[in-house]
């Protein structure tokens, strides 16, 4: 099974995913463990780097269907962007179908604030310089990464699946993992309404 989880930049994807991991028999493949290498050796948003990240996720995501491992990978995916659905759709192909996806949302000074914790510039080099990262954050605002706005083009495919929102400003990535845990083994839930600690 893949267990795609997406949301903007700093939400909490990696930690959250990690936490899933912790309590489950998931594997975690989070996006930054192709990134990294890729940008040493390329540059970030080269041609060598866009081929070869996509390769490597792909084939990663093979092997792990192939060899029955339930996947964890979480994703930023423009949701208004045909390139991402198409390459979203890819993923999802592999596994069969057997997806489900887990979406993030927390506001943007949360996120902000989680872009400087020392666990994720200790996993993501390339976050070190703090204030290029915190513009990145904002700029990236401009792309729709949750369902609170309108996604018509990724909706048709999220509503082929199991698909949570979780507003996880609030909460732990423990406590976080804990429902999405839960989620996955009611198999009658499908997707469920935005849920937050005040709902």
């Amino acid at each position: 099974m893949l267990l795609l989880i997406f949301g903007p930049p700093a939400v909490g994807k990696m930690t959250v995913g990690r936490a899933v991991c912790a309590v489950s028999d998931f594997r975690l493949f989070h996006n930054h463990m192709t990134i990294e290498p890729l940008i040493e050796t390329f540059g970030y948003g080269t041609p060598a780097f866009n081929v070869l990240n996509e390769e490597f996720r792909y084939r990663v995501l093979e092997e792990a269907a192939r060899h029955h491992v339930n996947l964890v990978l979480t994703l930023v995916w423009g949701l208004e962007l045909e390139s991402d659905l198409e390459i979203v759709q890819r993923y999802v192909d592999i596994f069969d179908g057997d997806v489900a996806f887990v979406e993030l949302r927390a506001d943007l000074d949360t996120r902000l604030s989680r872009n400087r914790t020392a666990h994720r510039l200790e996993e993501k080099k390339s976050k070190r310089d703090v204030d290029w990262s915190d513009q990145n954050v904002r700029g990236l605002e401009r792309h729709v990464m949750t369902t609170e706005r309108p996604a018509p083009v990724a909706e048709p495919l999220l509503a082929q699946h199991r698909h949570l929102v979780l507003d996880n400003t609030h909460l732990t990535a423990d406590q976080a993992a804990q429902r999405i845990v839960a989620w996955l083994a009611d198999p009658g839930v499908g997707t469920l309404p935005a849920w937050s600690p005040a709902t």
